[in-house]
């Protein structure tokens, strides 16, 4: 998980005047509370401890506190019955995601244990150290009314698999928010003409994700490549021959010239501290960029295998996807499915252009192609398979109602015959089946585009589009 910088807030909550009834009850829930934070002990995350919020007063503090430490996420750990007028002020004012933890402290209560305590006060106090689930539904009922958003996490507070999954994946969920938020996206060139599909509104994208988009010009991209030493072109060539395996048919100058282009490509990157890329050009008119153009390919790439995701066509809702699936550490390459294979019942899926090697079943291949089909020029392209096993499709689509929607389907990278021309090719499988997957899939009109990752990530896909007030359609 690439880190972001995230921090979360966390709290627990009790009744003040418990403590002097119940001996012991709030050194245990304070206990509880710290085996609670250690679960984030090994993430990238800061954690503002708020303690155990028992008043009113206490809540408005603790509320303060959060706002001024810029908290991104609240963790809210029911450990026993408390008034739900103090929490709501904890949350009211911060406009970020509030989780519920009602975990109990263990699987169930000892019945025969517990009953045979014969001491009335200890029994209750010991039962208070049970009641997670007492107070939820009045918290529940306090921010349905108050207009927060509010999500819940119920199950066990240790030896939990389950609920440790769902708390984890909100902590990844938020960090990936936050990454959008503060992104910037290149935008070089313009979308290639007639896709319809891919134009959208820069503004809507900001709207859900934030983040800012760089207009920068493919001369820019030129003059810095023009600039690139011999030095620094020679030193790519060498790690372009230890990060892909180049062909015998690819020349000594085709190398130098895609090496030129991916350290300026690098330089541009540094320049506008770019977190991901979209880009096209015609390059016609003008012989210097139609050189820059076509021998773009393996730097962005490269780029792409180390998290600045990078978008041919223009594509820059797929940019968004990509950088969505890289920063859950599943990859994310540019793909569009092109034809079907009803026989083994797979769905044939890529793209020309750069992919993300990081994910590569094997080697990536480079080839150099006498044509860019659709495109000017000619040049140097990467050939690669992503790895075979469980794969996660992303597409963010705009609709007709002015609205970002994540289009999300699971599936299965497989073995077999691919096509080798020079492109990233794959085989997918669905468990809805091949003809099923893509009617249903089109069904929600989105673009040709989308990104491919690693792993099953529906769930941490859906938490991110809670969190972004996205809605969230799962074909399979």
């Amino acid at each position: 998980m690439i880190n972001s910088n995230l921090t979360i807030g966390i709290f627990g909550i009790g009744l003040d005047v418990y403590w002097e009834q119940f001996e012991g009850l709030k050194p245990t829930l304070e206990g509880y509370l710290q085996t609670l934070c250690l679960k984030f002990a090994d993430h990238p995350v800061r954690m503002v401890n708020a303690g155990i919020v028992d008043s009113v007063d206490k809540a408005f503090e603790t509320g303060k506190i959060f706002r001024q430490e810029d908290v991104d996420l609240v963790f809210l750990y029911v450990g026993t019955y408390a008034l739900s007028s103090t929490v709501l002020p904890v949350v009211q004012k911060l406009n970020v995601p509030v989780v519920i933890l009602n975990l109990s402290p263990g699987d169930r209560i000892d019945y025969e244990s517990f009953n045979n305590l014969n001491d009335r006060t200890l029994m209750t106090g010991t039962w208070l150290k049970y009641c997670s689930a007492c107070p939820v539904p009045e918290i529940a009922n306090v921010f349905k009314r108050t207009g927060i958003k509010f999500y819940q996490v119920t199950g066990i507070l240790e030896d939990d698999e389950e609920s440790n999954r769902e708390i984890l994946e909100w902590v990844e969920a938020a960090n990936v928010a936050k990454i959008m938020q503060n992104n910037r996206m290149g935008c070089m060139g313009s979308y290639y003409s007639g896709m319809l599909d891919i134009y959208t509104d820069l503004t809507l994208q900001i709207r859900y994700f934030g983040g800012h988009f760089e207009h920068v010009e493919v001369e820019e991209l030129t003059l810095i490549k023009n600039n690139v030493t011999n030095e620094e072109a020679n030193d790519r060539v060498a790690e372009f021959r230890k990060k892909f395996d180049i062909q015998e048919d690819c020349n000594d100058h085709e190398l130098f010239r895609a090496a030129k282009t991916s350290v300026a490509m690098d330089k541009l990157v540094a320049k506008y501290q770019l977190g991901s890329f979209a880009y096209y050009h015609k390059g016609t008119g003008n012989a210097d960029n139609e050189d820059t153009m076509s021998s773009i390919i393996l730097g962005n790439s490269l780029l792409t295998a180390n998290g600045i995701p990078v978008a041919g066509e223009y594509e820059i809702k797929n940019a968004q996807a990509m950088k969505i699936m890289d920063s859950f550490g599943a990859g994310g390459s540019f793909t569009e499915y092109y034809a079907m294979d009803y026989k083994d019942d797979v769905v044939l899926m890529g793209h020309d252009g750069p992919g993300h090697i990081a994910i590569a079943q094997g080697s990536t291949k480079v080839k150099p192609l006498q044509v860019y089909h659709g495109k000017v020029g000619n040049g140097l392209s990467v050939e690669m398979a992503v790895k075979n096993g469980p794969v996660t499709c992303l597409s963010i689509l705009e609709n007709g109602k002015g609205e970002l929607v994540m289009l999300v389907a699971e599936g299965e990278s497989v073995k077999g015959p691919i096509l080798q021309i020079g492109n990233t090719n794959s085989r997918y499988k669905f468990p809805i089946g091949a003809r099923k997957f893509v009617n249903d899939w089109n069904s929600h009109g989105p673009a040709h585009h989308c990104a491919v990752g690693l792993g099953h990530n529906s769930s941490r896909l859906d938490k991110l589009a809670k969190i972004l007030d996205m809605e969230m359609i799962r074909v399979c």
